[in-house]
């Protein structure tokens, strides 16, 4: 009865009929009550987004799997101090963390957001030690500016050690069908194989979390009681040290989202452990903080009209560039440096895509000229992507061929695979890997442009998946190519119409072009797809905000936070709102409730320069410039404005150097050499001011601003 019972809410919460399984998990721990039973009775509730039921049930408990859920509840919860306790016991310091790569990542997030940077990396390299394809706790790291090369972290080592688990999950499996005495004869020769470390061997059953599809509940299915044998025995503890590739998919909870709270229907769990795609989608869940600038168009009110029509609180430029007006001319002013002909539109990031027939808003067709760099012209090749980052490392080598069992063969996905095979997948896979990996951390460093060269070498097949061409999109949107991030963030629509990832960016994207019927359009469509995610609210208050509502905007950015308290984005763009309404008390504790879910979210230390560059508060103001300015060196903007709370502070010769570097930076950005043009009158070098302003005069033919600063000569 114990076995068909068992088997009965694995099925149901394999087909998402969470009230059945949890019914049915009820009698299973009414008729035979332990704690194996009571692990599942709690996945349920967590797979059914009732994280309170699931702390209660296992409040107490003491089984490593036990504290891991109880864990992931508080988390859910956000009782921080008891989720860390429950992975790590205080009069237990040299315990183990429980469920592997699972938990480190767990207990990662936890020291992340209790302020503990250093314990958060060292936990998040912990778990990419145990499970090199554990992309989650990698994309945390690039988040948290601490990430190695992809080159390092996703190495041949990585797949001799991948080979290693599925070599000796292999051995545990076949082990699964052989008689008791047999089985435990099996297990102990295992257990003393060489080329397996005992940490390997301990953490085992959660090195496969990369079989188990992200879900937004943030706990996947527990087949704890599946340890049980089918006619209803006793269950077996050391059932959790056996290194299975089913009961590891069945055990290892996924680790949970920020806060994430979804509709009942929930997640799309595959209980089977099906590949996965190379991103891992426990990261899914977890919502990286967004990037987005302050109100730039204010800064006429230091140092006067430039741009009179500027946009309100957050573009990079002085004014709606880059796209706000229909004429070509507008495209040409892109971001930091870069413009909108060679390398991002003849040898366009874009162009090489398989879905480059798009054609451009307002007419504008993909352009495809001016290519500067010959290879760019070339057709893409889609083993480019392995061959220019494996480096040969596809096959083991004569020292990682004596540890390859060549005679062992597993089942991986319904078919037998021996030791080299094992190796050669996990290589090409960790090649793949690589490219992504290295592309991600590139823009996590706002080393933009670097990234979009990166995500160039992705076969097509993958660069046109949703979640590439919205990084690719972020990237644009970081050097201020709106266009282009426009473009990213259409053909990342088209390819994943389903997927939130960037669309929180791509609705800024279109408040910056002023597309307010696209950004409308966006906003319903994301509101119809999840009312609950905060990305559909952020399209909502984007386009409140587009119409000068600002009152209504906040709103729909505090329910955004309201959400997911840990997304750093939606506090910013309350703080934007805010600012716009003269609310600066309020701005302030906005931007500095996002600093505190992501010390490196840029934006809010700019938001606070602007609030103290407009109260006249210069040394404040000087120090929340640098802050950006240290985390993104490459904006010509944040230079901009550091060079101007520096001459507010006297220091002109110091203005002057930061106004050269953000014009080095982007010659095309004209708030430099408007500011540049400011210092020299004030230091009476009429002639130097001069000359700069003519040049400006060519790039802002039209502002009034410009031909007054010059009558002041």
């Amino acid at each position: 009865m114990e076995g068909i019972l068992t088997d009965c809410v694995q099925n149901s919460l394999r087909y998402f009929m969470y009230r059945n399984a949890i019914f049915l998990c009820e009698r299973l721990c009414a008729e035979f009550p332990s704690e194996v039973n009571l692990q599942l009775l709690a996945t349920c509730y967590l797979q059914n987004n009732q994280a309170y039921a699931a702390y209660n049930i296992l409040k107490g408990t003491q089984m490593a799997l036990s504290r891991y859920l109880f864990a992931v509840a508080c988390y859910q919860m956000d009782l921080l101090s008891e989720a860390e306790a429950a992975l790590s016991p205080v009069n237990e310091p040299s315990a183990e963390i429980p469920n592997g790569a699972a938990g480190h990542y767990l207990m990662g997030l936890i020291y992340r957001y209790t302020d503990r940077r250093k314990n958060a990396i060292h936990h998040y390299k912990m778990a990419l030690s145990i499970d090199p394809l554990l992309w989650a706790a990698y994309e945390e790291l690039c988040m948290l500016g601490a990430a190695e090369e992809a080159t390092a972290v996703f190495s041949e080592a990585a797949a001799l050690c991948i080979q290693k688990q599925y070599l000796q999950n292999g051995l545990a499996t076949q082990n699964l069908y052989l008689p008791n005495e047999d089985r435990n004869l099996v297990s102990s020769k295992s257990a003393g194989t060489e080329d397996i470390s005992p940490r390997q061997l301990k953490h085992m059953q959660a090195n496969n979390l990369r079989d188990i599809p992200g879900n937004y509940h943030g706990a996947a299915v527990s087949a704890a009681a599946a340890s049980q044998p089918l006619n209803g025995g006793p269950s077996n503890a050391s059932f959790y040290n056996t290194p299975s590739p089913i009961t590891t998919q069945l055990s290892g909870v996924a680790p949970p989202p920020l806060c994430r709270n979804l509709q009942p229907n929930g997640p799309n769990l595959n209980m089977l452990g099906t590949d996965s795609s190379p991103k891992s989608t426990i990261s899914s869940t977890i919502q990286a903080p967004r990037r987005k600038f302050v109100d730039e168009g204010k800064l006429r009110k230091i140092s006067g009209r430039l741009f009179s029509d500027s946009g309100p609180r957050r573009s990079t430029r002085l004014a709606g560039e880059a796209g706000a007006n229909a004429n070509m001319s507008t495209t040409t002013v892109a971001g930091n440096g870069t413009t909108n002909s060679s390398k991002y539109l003849g040898g366009s990031k874009l162009s090489s895509v398989a879905l480059r027939s798009v054609t451009l808003r307002k007419g504008q067709s993909w352009a495809n000229e001016n290519i500067d760099e010959g290879m760019r012209n070339e057709p893409f090749d889609d083993s480019r992507a392995n061959t220019a980052s494996t480096v040969s490392s596809s096959f083991p080598t004569s020292d990682t061929r004596s540890a390859v069992q060549e005679g062992t063969t597993v089942p991986i996905g319904g078919t037998a695979m021996n030791g080299s095979r094992i190796m050669t997948g996990a290589s090409d896979l960790l090649g793949l890997l690589r490219i992504l990996g290295e592309g991600y951390r590139m823009s996590c460093m706002y080393r933009c442009k670097d990234a979009l060269d990166v995500y160039l070498k992705l076969p097509h097949k993958h660069y046109n998946t949703g979640w590439v061409l919205s990084q690719v999109g972020k990237a644009y949107f970081e050097v201020v190519d709106y266009l282009e991030a426009e473009r990213a963030f259409t053909l990342a629509r088209r390819a994943s119409p389903y997927s939130l990832e960037g669309m929180d960016i791509y609705s800024t994207v279109l408040y910056h072009l002023k597309e307010d019927m696209k950004l409308s359009y966006l906003a319903q469509e994301l509101i119809t797809t999840d009312r609950l995610a905060p990305q559909s609210w952020c399209a909502m208050g984007n386009c409140y905000s587009l119409q000068k509502d600002h009152e209504t905007a906040l709103k729909n950015f505090q329910r955004a936070v309201q959400l997911n308290p840990r997304f750093a984005y939606g506090h910013t763009l309350c703080g934007h709102e805010y600012v716009a309404l003269e609310d600066f008390e309020n701005g302030i504790r906005s931007y500095q409730s996002a600093l505190r879910v992501d010390a490196r979210h840029y934006n809010s230390w700019y938001g606070l320069g602007m609030v103290y560059l407009r109260q006249e508060k210069f040394e404040f103001s000087e120090h929340h410039f640098r802050m950006a300015f240290q985390i993104s060196p490459h904006s010509s903007v944040i230079m901009s404005y550091l060079g101007t709370a520096m001459h507010a502070l006297k220091r002109s010769g110091e203005a002057i150097e930061m106004m050269e570097k953000a014009i080095l930076a982007d010659k095309k950005n004209p708030l430099p050499m408007y500011q540049k043009a400011n210092i020299l009158l004030s230091l009476e070098k009429f002639d130097e001011a001069l000359e700069v302003l003519e040049e400006l005069k060519e790039y802002a033919p039209r502002e009034s601003g410009v031909y007054a600063l010059m009558g002041c000569h």
